[in-house]
């Protein structure tokens, strides 16, 4: 089977954060079908959403080269946040190890508990950020935009003024 490249992004905000990341890329780097081929530096930003009173998270992205299926990949990726401590108790609440499969090479997906590209991630500067140091050229296939026109947009977006409504 030919290997895809896939995008992931990886956040965390209990506990050792960096650690988390880390020991999640080295649970990777293991997976059957999985190459890690670059990862970003580690970006501490402010929880959005979710409960109040979390913690700051620490988020970075990884490119794979993988001969998964985008199914099997995200198996492995559910499976390594389960090791690593991750539980699903409160929608947008505080985690051990977060992994979002954001892209998958130039598919389109929407089958039931997998949306590829990731819904919200062309929205997110925490996911853009570190995503544009790996993989600023890679295109969106909905949008049609490379990762680092993305975050341009958002740029562009959060610096225009607010007007008052009339």
């Amino acid at each position: 089977m030919p290997s895809t490249r896939a995008l992931i992004g990886l956040g965390s905000n209990l506990g050792d954060r960096a650690g988390h990341l880390r020991g999640a890329l080295a649970l990777l780097e293991k997976a059957p079908g999985v190459v890690v081929w670059a990862v970003s530096s580690f970006h501490e930003t402010r929880p959005e959403g979710g409960p109040a009173g979390q913690g700051d998270y620490l988020n970075a992205a990884a490119a794979l080269e993988t001969t998964l299926s985008p199914g099997a990949l995200l198996r492995v990726m559910l499976g390594i946040e389960s090791q690593l401590g991750r539980t699903r108790e409160v929608r947008f609440g505080p985690r051990t190890i977060d992994l979002d499969l954001l892209l998958f090479g130039d598919r389109i997906l929407d089958e039931p508990g997998l949306i590829v590209p990731h819904p919200r991630f062309a929205a997110r500067r925490f996911v853009l950020e570190p995503l544009a140091e790996i993989a600023p050229d890679h295109v969106d296939p909905v949008s049609g935009r490379s990762v680092a026109a993305l975050l341009r947009v958002l740029d562009q977006t959060e610096s225009e003024p607010i007007m008052p409504s009339p």
